[in-house]
């Protein structure tokens, strides 16, 4: 009998080792996966910053293009402005002239179309 509850307290003091042994796998093994999941989240965060970099470069390139194209447009408008500016200073005296002597130099005509015989 003593020999049986030895044997049943080895089997106990068995147990209760592969127990603890069980229990200090399933630690390391959340360890090993929390680890694991820091280091993925470490890295997607590293694509991310990466990625949102490219992605402001070419937003930058292609609003500086943009923004070039606007400064084109603008300056050949100042240009055309400027040359439209010039003729109308050349003509401006011309014109002037050639309207007023239009509407004051008055001839008067008698209609082709008034009848008089009534």
């Amino acid at each position: 009998m003593t020999s049986q509850l030895q044997g049943i307290q080895q089997l106990l003091k068995a147990e209760k080792w592969a127990t603890e042994k069980v229990s200090e796998a399933h630690k390391q093994k959340n360890q090993r996966l929390k680890q694991v999941k820091e280091a993925a989240q470490a890295e997607i965060e590293q694509c991310y910053l990466q990625r949102k970099k490219e992605f402001k470069a070419k937003e930058a390139a292609a609003l500086g293009s943009h923004g070039r194209c606007s400064t084109e447009v603008d300056k050949e408008t100042q240009d055309k402005m400027a040359i439209l500016q010039t003729y109308f200073q050349q003509n401006r005296e011309e014109v002037v002239n050639n309207f007023l002597a239009f509407v004051c130099d008055i001839q008067p005509e008698i209609h082709e179309n008034y009848c008089l015989d009534g």
